[in-house]
């Protein structure tokens, strides 16, 4: 009977045939160790000489690290495997043994270990935070579906940022100018007038010349944009989202937390509601904290965003940002038009800001004035001025991060190990 190691704890005591990979191997005498995977999980296969024969016996011994094999044994309870369970091998085929492996059990440095992606990902690490990165997609789609959100899928290619930003990658669509999408929330906003509330799931791109181990220049994104709610209504649907896909993962990745070593008791005390302060509190608690280099109307940088993080255990929103700092489509606080209805999350032990939002413009007259404070002229944006003018209701939205999200949750230092081939700034191979 065929099998998956995922599936092996439906077949204890029973003899079941396994595809796999060698990822390791040790011997000892007349028993020999082989560490198998299979893409669900990683299984000890223990070998014993005077069950496999003397041939197969050696065999193994020799094998070449990542050689691919069916592999046929008893599954057991083993307390001690991370996995409960291993195999009592009784025979395997070889399908392509496979010599001089590159990625070897010892140290290798980073730019060797990039070059190498397309192996690197077999790793019990990467293969980790692979899982991580899945079950987070798979409880986004739950959690919205549950919700009742419907799946949009916006454009790629656009004729206009959804920012009124410059870092673009600009191509030609035949024979007018196009960009890679910085985000779906135009087209977004557009669905959820026709639907109520939805959610996109897809790949963003920034031409921004920055090496740090937050930033990606292409990256995925969850964009939700809701009808008929406000800045805090916003609120309360991010701060449930991100718990759900925290309790997600150490219900459904609990190997794969325990592979990376993650403290557990961390993600735990992630339940909503999350602490909330303003930008302005935000700017008078890091005064307090030593930072002269930021004043009133600044963006916050990563050692900023850390040092708020750090004086909570949750997640924290910073609220009511500077209107001049933000997108053109944030809706002014009624009650003081210097500051938006908008919020960043930022996450606890220093991964930075996680999601923004804001509760968009509505209002068609306020809308045009900001078209022209932006210079935002011409026919690519026309038709989202129109979405102001037919049937316009207040609206909220938030992009989240999926990369800084991966890394967050699995403990990830450097955000390129969160996705399976990285787009960095001097990396465009494998």
């Amino acid at each position: 009977m065929k099998t998956t190691i995922a599936e092996v704890h439906k077949h204890v005591n029973e003899t079941v045939t396994i595809g796999a990979w060698l990822h390791n191997k040790r011997s000892s005498g007349k028993i020999a160790f082989l560490q198998l995977r299979d893409g669900t999980g990683f299984i000890q296969g223990v070998v014993v000489k005077s069950v496999v024969g003397e041939n197969l016996f050696e065999q193994a011994k020799h094998l070449g690290q990542e050689s691919s094999l069916y592999v046929t044994g008893e599954i057991v309870k083993d307390e001690r495997s991370p996995l409960g369970f291993e195999m009592q091998v009784s025979g395997y085929e070889i399908i392509q043994e496979a010599e001089d492996y590159p990625i070897t059990p010892k140290e290798h440095g980073t730019e060797f270990l990039m070059d190498h992606r397309h192996l690197w990902l077999r790793s019990k690490k990467q293969h980790a935070i692979m899982k991580i990165r899945n079950e987070i997609i798979r409880s986004t789609f739950e959690f919205f579906n549950d919700n009742g959100y419907v799946k949009i899928d916006p454009p790629i290619l656009t004729g206009a940022s959804a920012e009124g930003t410059t870092e673009l990658f600009h191509t030609k669509y035949f024979d007018e100018d196009a960009y890679l999408s910085q985000s779906g929330q135009l087209y977004l906003e557009a669905a959820a007038m026709a639907l109520g509330k939805v959610f996109s799931f897809g790949p963003t791109f920034r031409a921004e010349k920055s090496k740090t181990r937050r930033h990606l220049i292409e990256f995925w994104m969850i964009e939700p944009e809701m009808a008929f709610m406000d800045h805090d209504d916003s609120l309360v649907v991010q701060e449930n989202y991100v718990e759900h896909i925290v309790q997600s993962v150490l219900k459904n990745c609990d190997i794969e937390l325990d592979t990376l070593e993650r403290d557990k008791e961390q993600l735990k005390k992630i339940k909503a509601p999350f602490p909330r302060i303003t930008y302005d509190e935000a700017i008078e608690f890091l005064k307090k904290e030593g930072f002269d280099d930021i004043d009133w109307g600044d963006d916050f940088g990563a050692p900023h965003e850390t040092a708020i993080a750090e004086a909570h255990d949750q997640p924290v929103f910073i609220t009511h940002f500077p209107t001049e700092i933000k997108a053109f489509y944030m809706q002014p606080d009624p009650n003081n038009e210097k500051v938006a209805l908008c919020a960043d999350l930022i996450a606890p032990e220093g991964y930075g800001e996680i999601i923004g939002g804001s509760e968009r413009i509505h209002d068609y007259e306020l809308m045009k004035q900001r078209y022209k404070e932006h210079g935002l002229e011409g026919p690519a944006y026309e038709w989202y001025l129109e979405l102001r003018k037919y049937g316009s209701v207040p609206h909220s939205g938030f992009g989240l991060g999926l990369e800084r999200t991966v890394a967050w949750i699995s403990g990830t230092e450097h955000i390129r190990e969160t996705i399976p081939f990285p787009r960095l700034l001097n990396r465009l191979y494998p």
